[in-house]
């Protein structure tokens, strides 16, 4: 049964909380990595290039950081744990795509690249309101859901250190991969 409106307009709340949380974290941790000393354990989860790659991790962990403390608020809504996952997957997704669709068009700005990390931000917590307060998902997905977001964060840890030869992964400046710029 999806949730009362009270249920409602609290997820709704927390969402949009979200919103702010994840966008002020991720535009910190762009620049945790240098005020670190290059600390290889802050670079896991800080952007260590200018790489697309290294970007999306300034949306993962504040998202993933916002929905474990979350949980603790809605924890008796069924579809939790799908929701918060496609959100959070939205958000990389969304920068990903929008990032290449403009960059295909129009010469990089820093302007645009912020604005498409807000929007992608706005897109993955929407989009696990929505489901939160229409959808009532098996106990399979919780597990599935769950398993995805460790095997995401183990991928931005990994090409931290690994970071595949992929113009994704290259730094546009120093035209190195991974934490080796």
């Amino acid at each position: 049964m999806p949730p009362y409106e009270t249920d409602k307009r609290k997820i709704l709340m927390l969402e949009l909380l979200g919103i702010l949380f994840i966008v002020l974290l991720g535009s910190a941790l762009h620049f945790t990595y240098d005020l670190s000393g290059n600390n290889p354990i802050v670079g896991a989860f800080s952007a260590v290039n200018e790489s697309v790659w290294e970007h999306l991790k300034l949306a993962y962990w504040p998202a993933l950081l916002y929905a474990i403390a979350e949980y603790r608020q809605l924890k008796d809504i069924p579809g939790f744990f799908p929701a918060k996952a496609l959100g959070i997957y939205l958000m990389p997704i969304s920068i990903v795509a929008l990032f290449y669709t403009y960059r295909s068009f129009f010469e990089e700005s820093l302007v645009i690249d912020i604005l498409i990390f807000i929007l992608a931000v706005i897109i993955g917590q929407l989009t696990s309101y929505r489901i939160m307060i229409y959808k009532e998902p098996s106990n399979i997905w919780k597990g599935v859901s769950i398993t995805s977001l460790i095997v995401l964060g183990m991928l931005f840890i990994l090409f931290t250190f690994y970071a595949p030869h992929l113009p994704i992964f290259q730094d546009p400046i120093s035209g190195s991969y991974g934490i080796a710029s």
